[in-house]
């Protein structure tokens, strides 16, 4: 809704209603377009902050199907530091009561959650080194030829947080609590880049050790065939000497 201002005769500008109804067209078109800005940025942090959530986030639920007597595991690539926490029931069918046995380990072998002959339960654990966690779930014998089905519910970071419990304790509301999630998003994935990075940069330098080394042999190797081709004709040489055909 535009304003109104220059179509109203220059004689009523200080009298008359054509001000009072300016006047009022203007408030509404600046009041609107200020209620347009505000819901426009919530819009806007609001899909940030999921986009980010979404990016950010190491959280991912996942079906196994486990043979009988079999063993089957999944695996994370974690960083150092971080609440790792993973939900994991049994599937019941045909009113049996299937158990599995469960053991998560670090990346240096050691046992973190380790629990038998259970059909749900939870783990829950701060990192204490990078590396590939690992979480093996095994059918226990009982369960004859029954093909156990699990889910596995396994949140890493952020993903972590209880956000109900963050805007009770700080009372946060609305765009407040969406910033928050968004800072810490942001957080997230900036610890994540600079993992990435860091990662890159050991590619970087094992590829140019193995590009240099490689030259290295290359070179040696083509030094090696020079001297053995010199060798075999000194002795090619030395060989028709002695038959006296040269």
């Amino acid at each position: 809704m535009g304003h109104t201002y220059a179509e109203i005769p220059e004689d009523s500008l200080y009298s008359g209603p054509h001000l009072g109804a300016a006047l009022e067209v203007g408030a509404n078109s600046a009041q609107g377009k200020a209620m347009a800005r505000r819901g426009g940025a919530w819009a806007w942090a609001a899909t940030a902050a999921a986009l980010l959530w979404w990016m950010a986030a190491g959280a991912g639920a996942v079906w196994l199907e486990i043979p009988p007597s079999a063993t089957k595991c999944v695996s994370e690539e974690i960083q150092s530091n971080v609440v790792v926490i993973g939900d994991y029931s049994v599937l019941y069918e045909h009113h049996l009561n299937p158990t599995v046995t469960v053991k998560v380990t670090s990346p240096f072998g050691d046992i973190v959650h380790h629990k038998q002959k259970v059909s749900t339960g939870q783990f829950s654990f701060t990192t204490a080194e990078a590396g590939n966690y690992l979480a093996c779930f095994s059918a226990d014998g009982r369960n004859k030829r029954l093909v156990v089905k699990l889910n596995l519910d396994w949140r890493v970071g952020i993903a972590t947080k209880d956000w109900d419990s963050v805007a009770k304790k700080e009372k946060l509301e609305g765009v407040e609590l969406e910033l928050v999630k968004l800072e810490t998003s942001v957080q997230a994935i900036h610890e994540n880049l600079l993992l990435l990075r860091s990662k890159e940069a050991n590619m970087r330098d094992t590829s140019e050790k193995t590009n240099a080394r490689a030259t290295w042999l290359s070179i040696i190797s083509l030094i090696v065939c020079i001297i053995v081709s010199v060798l075999q004709l000194w002795h090619l040489q030395q060989y028709f000497r002695k038959k006296k055909l040269i």
